[in-house]
């Protein structure tokens, strides 16, 4: 791409002749007007637990420099309002979590969150998490992928935005270490259904439905699914690693 383009970051994909491409996405940003409580989160902790959609765009860009240290690093994929995010880092604190959230005050109440568990661990970001992982991650640099209660998209015509794909199956497979896993729970059954398939077949993944991560909290949004009597499916897939090459002799 021509060094006179914007980023390609989401919503400025160019083709190389610099025509604007209209992109599909997982995920819809919502309305961002704060509750008391959330802008006095915001307010305190914003400036070091979030990490602003253009910092990607500086040359040298540096996770290490935002969290402040080398540690393994854990992607969350739609972070939501952060109870499980929270509490999990909290759990970890040898690990550095970067949490992708659109919808603001969703973060602004992670913020909140993070503060009351001490969780100095966490970074937020709005910006894709398909194009994240792609441009900002080496091969085999995950620890773990996050991705709880992804957005169902339940009408058919929506299905294609979908996070949950092939194309985005080969890409965790390709990020996550050796050994590494991605955990998944949704409370959508036929959605539960199309991630064992996709994930299934993709030979850099195994695994399938297991039970209940039980260090994974009970949600305010788990709970409603339950209410409405959606059963929750929990899947764990783990990175293959790469068989090596044979080489033929002489």
């Amino acid at each position: 791409m021509s060094d006179q383009l914007p980023p390609a970051r989401p919503h400025l994909k160019f083709t190389e002749d610099g025509r604007r491409v209209r992109e599909v996405l997982s995920y819809a940003r919502r309305g961002s007007r704060f509750t008391p409580t959330q802008q006095e989160a915001w307010d305190a902790h914003h400036e070091r637990w979030v990490i602003p959609d253009d910092a990607v765009d500086v040359p040298g860009f540096s996770l290490a420099e935002w969290f402040g240290r080398q540690a393994p690093v854990v992607v969350e994929i739609g972070s939501g309002v952060g109870e499980a995010t929270a509490a999990l880092a909290a759990a970890r604190p040898a690990c550095d979590v970067l949490a992708f959230e659109v919808w603001r005050p969703g973060i602004a109440t992670t913020l909140g969150l993070l503060a009351e568990a001490g969780a100095d661990n966490v970074r937020l970001i709005s910006i894709d998490a398909v194009w994240a992982l792609e441009h900002l991650f080496a091969p085999g640099s995950v620890e773990e992928v996050w991705t709880f209660f992804p957005d169902p998209w339940p009408k058919k015509r929506h299905h294609k935005r979908r996070l949950v794909s092939s194309a985005f199956a080969g890409l965790v497979a390709s990020r996550l270490r050796p050994g590494g896993l991605w955990r998944l729970a949704t409370d959508w059954g036929q959605y539960a259904e199309q991630m064992q398939v996709v994930l299934d077949g993709e030979p850099g993944l195994e695994g399938g439905p297991t039970e209940r991560w039980a260090d994974r909290p009970l949600t305010r949004f788990e709970r409603k699914g339950l209410a409405a009597g959606r059963a929750i499916v929990d899947l764990t897939y783990r990175a293959v690693p790469s068989a090596p090459s044979v080489t033929s002799g002489p």
